[in-house]
């Protein structure tokens, strides 16, 4: 069977929906995600609702997708937070956290009311500190930035850099390719390169993929072309995540 008849499992952290596998103990996935978080492309945006403290039970006859929307998260996320590797296979039995690990809220206890002293000036807020990353990073194409990360923006979790058709797209460090397709809404022509345990980066809207996945590359090997897939102009979308969370790509990338 050739590689155009073959129906692909959509890639690395990247979590598609499907039915379930043949197996009773087993449930598998094997269609595309039909919707996930869009990364400014004009689109209809699906934000998730981490429900933090809270865990579910996988059941038989259950996947990714299913537990994901019946949960107000999407497939993304819920895979990135319960680290399911390729082929994204979930158990009967298993518990998934449906909130990303380190980050649980809590509600602090009632307070008595006690007298305020007076105002005083606001301190000045601290420095973002972003988690060390031994990986010498790079840029991963040339180009003006139209948009920046920000925390907490679920259409703003990377940059996105101006461009020409056709351009090179660039690994930004070291890493095996796990995922090269195009099966997510909002991303176009996909690419993603994990660099160890916890780092793994994105590289959206390309014209062209010039890797498949299980790909080894080295930091600044051209991986793709510049494009417009999923995009309403030529642009690079580019993400950094660390443990599956999202971060600054500007911390770790040399200063232009």
């Amino acid at each position: 069977m050739n590689r155009k008849s073959r129906i692909r499992v959509v890639a690395s952290l990247v979590v598609v929906a499907g039915l379930a596998g043949c197996s009773s103990s087993v449930v598998r996935t094997g269609e595309p995600v039909p919707a996930v978080v869009a990364p400014r492309s004009g689109g209809p945006v699906k934000v998730s609702q981490p429900k933090y403290g809270a865990t579910v039970i996988v059941r038989k006859g259950d996947n990714v997708y299913r537990i994901a929307t019946n949960n107000g998260i999407t497939a993304l996320d819920l895979a990135l937070w319960n680290n399911i590797p390729p082929p994204y296979i979930i158990r009967p039995g298993q518990r998934l956290r449906l909130y990303p690990g380190g980050s649980v809220a809590t509600i602090p206890p009632a307070k008595t009311p006690v007298k305020t002293a007076p105002s005083r000036p606001a301190a000045p807020p601290a420095p973002v500190i972003a988690p060390v990353s031994t990986l010498a990073w790079q840029w991963p194409a040339k180009g003006n930035l139209l948009a920046t990360y920000l925390s907490g923006d679920p259409t703003r979790q990377g940059i996105d850099i101006a461009g020409d058709g056709g351009e090179s797209v660039r690994a930004a460090a070291d890493g095996t390719v796990v995922y090269s397709g195009s099966g997510l809404v909002g991303y176009g022509e996909l690419i993603i390169v994990k660099h160890n345990d916890q780092w793994l980066s994105a590289y959206g809207h390309n014209r062209k993929r010039l890797v498949a996945e299980g790909a080894v590359v080295k930091a600044g090997q051209p991986i793709g072309e510049l494009g417009s897939t999923g995009a309403a102009r030529n642009m690079l979308h580019f993400e950094i995540r660390l443990n599956g969370k999202p971060v600054d790509p500007l911390l770790y990338l040399p200063k232009p």
